[in-house]
């Protein structure tokens, strides 16, 4: 029992001291360890290592300069202008290139960057004077030549259908079916209030197609006279005039003051005659032209005339030099030659030709920096 005893002891005793030595190896290697991953990496060429600071130590640092390559957005405004352009007789001059027009603004001269004179669908409201002013003359004549239009239009092209008297009706939402429009026509019957509120009628459309994308216009059938509108005339131009809408009025005060004549009144006209000059000033700012017919029978070569502007139009775009001055800026739209001179047009028999051309005559900068 002794023996057993003592052989145990000894036994346990080396196994103890096994214990102690695995111990300590274990310790050595984890100093060895912790010593390696605190040593500097790297190439040991004798100098001292960085000095570690305190963040109450260390000082704020610049900002480093912008490189090469670095770019700021900054979003530029682009000024859009359609343009027509006929010769004096009204033949439209088709097949001008970026390099045919110049463009100044207040006078200043301007770098064309976009160009397009691709044929695009027509957007167009027509709108109509329906009131009971001279028994419902100018309403039945609006009505009669409106049905003209159409014959000129594409399946393609989207109409709308406004009247006026005293307010403003939208009869027909944009709609590509033209029978849609011919049919609401033909159920005007009986026109409601006697005033004609022009005026309004202009500016609640234009206002409308403020969003509108394409070849936007009104073409207005009106005898022009504006009787009890909120808006006064001044008022009316001032926004026309920042306006990008072509507006394409027919006038129906000579048809009347023609009839009238005949009937041997003695009644002035001078109320038609303020009331065409303000039609042409409408169509003149905008881009757009004014027609006074007598007879029935020029209104389908008018209508004609109507599509082909708007179907024939140049799209011009430049990013003007002086912008956010909050004034009123003056566009001129000018054909040139390639080199910058005069441009000749000339006939089929080899006649020179004058020529006019049709766009807005300005725009409305806003004041402020960029992107107000």
């Amino acid at each position: 029992m002794a023996r057993c005893h003592l052989g145990c002891e000894r036994v346990e005793m080396k196994a103890n001291g096994n214990r102690i030595l695995f111990v300590a190896l274990v310790a050595a290697l984890a100093l060895v360890a912790n010593v390696r991953a605190q040593a500097p990496t790297g190439p040991q060429g004798g100098a001292q290592p960085p000095q570690q600071t305190t963040p109450s130590d260390q000082k704020p640092t610049a900002a480093p300069p912008p490189q090469a390559g670095v770019s700021i957005s900054v979003e530029a405004p682009i000024v859009t202008v359609d343009a027509v352009a006929t010769t004096q007789h009204g033949d439209l001059l088709m097949g001008l290139k970026k390099e045919n027009f110049k463009i100044t603004d207040d006078g200043v001269p301007q770098t064309i960057t976009g160009f397009n004179a691709g044929d695009s669908p027509i957007t167009m409201v027509v709108l109509m004077e329906f009131s009971s002013r001279a028994y419902g003359f100018f309403a039945a004549y609006a009505r009669y030549w409106a049905d003209a239009l159409f014959p000129n239009l594409q399946q393609r092209d989207w109409v709308a259908l406004e009247t006026f008297d005293m307010k403003t009706r939208l009869e027909v939402d944009f709609t590509q079916d033209k029978n849609e429009v011919r049919n609401a026509i033909n159920h005007l019957y009986f026109p409601g209030f006697h005033e004609s509120n022009v005026f309004d009628a202009l500016l609640e459309t234009n206002d409308r197609l403020k969003d509108v994308k394409g070849k936007k216009s009104i073409l207005l059938l009106a005898s022009g006279i504006d009787t009890f509108s909120k808006h006064t005339l001044d008022q009316t131009f001032k926004e026309l005039r920042q306006s990008d809408v072509p507006i394409f009025c027919v006038g129906l005060g000579k048809m009347f003051t023609n009839a009238q004549d005949l009937r041997g009144s003695q009644s002035s006209h001078i109320d038609f005659l303020q009331a065409e000059n303000e039609l042409k000033n409408f169509s003149s700012m905008t881009g757009g032209f004014a027609w006074f017919p007598q007879f029935d029978g020029e209104i389908p070569g008018i209508f004609q005339q109507v599509a082909s502007f708007l179907r024939h139009q140049y799209n011009l775009s430049y990013t003007p030099t002086n912008w956010n001055d909050g004034k009123y800026h003056k566009i001129k739209v000018e054909l040139v030659a390639p080199d910058g001179g005069p441009l000749t047009v000339l006939d089929q028999k080899g006649k020179k030709q004058k020529y006019v051309v049709y766009a807005r005559e300005g725009y409305q900068s806003p004041k402020g920096g960029v992107g107000d």
